[in-house]
């Protein structure tokens, strides 16, 4: 199942976390609540019920949104929401010490640490870029990124969302053609910090980082081109943003 910017539950979501920017607390609820109103799929209902559950008043309240984000997130088995795991437990075990239940606090403790900082994504893994590069090829750290020209980087990023890759392409800076590229780890990979529990619950782009080289197996020529409007969208985006990247 793949987690995409341009579903209606996500776009939801993603109004409703800028909404709670703004200050408007009111107005992200009454969004998160379409958003699991329309959930069509448990990542759908995944993602609506984390975010309603910020919103509850009472520890109770907000244990029992949690639970059903968890209980979606359990039934898919899929690497999309597995990265969120941990997060969830925590939250989970914060509000059983918060109902004096320290049992069950310590038990979601102990899964959160269970599940920490443990990629299981296997792949296949895909990179977006605009160089024109042949299979065998080794992508390295240490080049400029793809978005800011004078940022070096000291890892090697990917993807296990082809469309996240197309996206990558699409948002790299050149006029060359958007490729998108099969690639294997030939050493270690960790969740993207930079993405990773920041918007969104643990890491639902599957977004990696390596230290080590990446090596060119095939090319994908087939995945979903963004619309033009939507990758406006995005290129403000990336314009305005003025986080820290992690590299």
């Amino acid at each position: 199942m793949e987690f995409s910017p341009f579903n209606n539950v996500v776009k939801l979501c993603i109004q409703g976390m800028n909404m709670e920017d703004e200050g408007r607390p009111e107005e992200a609820y009454r969004l998160f609540l379409q958003g699991w109103e329309a959930a069509a799929d448990n990542l759908e209902r995944f993602l609506a019920a984390y975010y309603v559950s910020r919103h509850q008043k009472s520890a109770s309240d907000r244990l029992q949104w949690l639970k059903k984000a968890l209980k979606y997130a359990l039934e898919m088995k899929d690497d999309t929401v597995n990265s969120a795991l941990p997060s969830l437990y925590t939250k989970i075990s914060e509000c059983y010490n918060e109902l004096g239940e320290t049992a069950k606090a310590t038990e979601n403790a102990e899964s959160a640490k269970k599940f920490k900082n443990n990629p299981s994504d296997k792949g296949p893994f895909y990179h977006g870029t605009k160089a024109d590069l042949n299979i065998g090829d080794v992508l390295t750290p240490g080049g400029n990124s793809n978005y800011k020209s004078d940022f070096r980087m000291n890892h090697i990023y990917f993807t296990g969302l082809v469309n996240g890759a197309g996206l990558a392409a699409s948002l790299a800076k050149g006029e060359a053609p958007e490729r998108v590229y099969i690639v294997e780890p030939t050493g270690d990979y960790e969740n993207d910090p930079n993405l990773t529990d920041k918007k969104f619950p643990g890491n639902p782009t599957r977004s990696y980082r390596s230290e080590s080289p990446l090596k060119i197996v095939g090319e994908v020529k087939d995945w979903l081109r963004p619309a033009p409007e939507e990758l406006q969208k995005f290129r403000e985006k990336l314009a305005d943003n003025k986080g820290e990247i992690i590299n």
